[in-house]
């Protein structure tokens, strides 16, 4: 094919994809813009949010530091103690529900035992039930059990993840061959073994995407606290900011003011899941790569 031929077909395909680009454009700056606003509100103080300046720039006064102070010395520092809340939620029912969902997942998969289709359809069917709908009959049972407003009332729930059981559930059967665990069993390693040392590894790109799913889930989750917890000591960040928000929405002196707080704690709030998202993505190209090799 000549030079000039070769340049033709570049310039068509260039044309077909065109329209997807633009499309795909659109929708980044749809999704960036939101977030560009935070920042730049996180900078203003309370004249400069509500000065009628640009919404989408930054003020002639930034003050990231002055703000961060404010904010984590506000009512004796009751966002770091929501910080905190959350980053333990969010550990424990991650962490937890990876666990539950990859252990239940495998057996799924790779083991025969009764009703085993039956307890599978019961997953399925959890997946067809809003979270929300659950939310008050967990709270009266929980409430019989003695369990409200304490962190079980949070993390026991977000335990159970159908769709991460689902996912591992698929991804085992296609990602582990039952050649190489009849092998390992052949070669006299136990059933924990052969699970640890052979289809864990395998599994690894879709237990990292479990766990992230999981802890953002975790962290996001805001009715359930919101339903359970009555001590504001225990509230995750979304519940404080939707508190502070309640406050700032009322006809109070400190309303306005509060207002530069809600803006910079919802940045501050988004940012360790930013961090979990990079650290965790060279696990999925490192996993890919040894499905790869095997």
């Amino acid at each position: 094919m000549s030079e000039s031929a070769s340049a033709s077909a570049g310039h068509r395909r260039a044309q077909r994809h065109l329209p997807l680009q633009i499309l795909l454009g659109f929708l980044v700056i749809y999704f960036l813009v939101p977030f560009w606003w935070v920042v730049v509100n996180s900078s203003k103080d309370a004249p400069g949010l509500f000065g009628g300046g640009n919404t989408l720039w930054f003020a002639d006064q930034v003050d990231y530091l002055g703000n961060l102070r404010q904010l984590f010395t506000y009512d004796g520092g009751i966002y770091l103690r929501w910080l905190l809340n959350s980053t333990l939620y969010a550990l424990a029912g991650g962490i937890g529900a990876t666990v539950l969902a990859v252990m239940a997942g495998y057996g799924f998969a790779k083991y025969r035992f009764a009703a085993r289709r039956f307890s599978f359809a019961v997953v399925l069917g959890a997946l067809m039930v809003p979270a929300t709908a659950l939310v008050i009959p967990t709270f009266i049972m929980f409430a019989q059990l003695g369990l409200t407003n304490t962190v079980w009332a949070v993390i026991l729930p977000s335990l159970l993840n159908p769709f991460g059981v689902y996912l591992m559930h698929v991804y085992a059967r296609d990602a582990v061959p039952d050649e190489i665990l009849d092998a390992a069993r052949a070669d006299g390693a136990g059933e924990i073994r052969t699970f640890l040392q052979i289809a864990l590894p395998l599994m690894r790109p879709a237990v990292v995407t479990v766990l992230l799913l999981s802890a953002v889930a975790s962290w996001n989750n805001y009715f359930l606290p919101l339903a359970m917890l009555s001590d504001n000591r225990l509230f995750p960040v979304t519940v404080g900011l939707g508190l502070w928000q309640g406050v700032a929405s009322g006809n109070n002196a400190g309303g306005t003011s509060l207002w530069s707080l809600i803006i910079l704690g919802s940045l501050v709030s988004v940012i360790p899941l930013i961090i979990a998202f990079f650290s965790l993505q060279r696990h999925w190209r490192g996993g890919l790569s040894v499905g790869g090799l095997r």
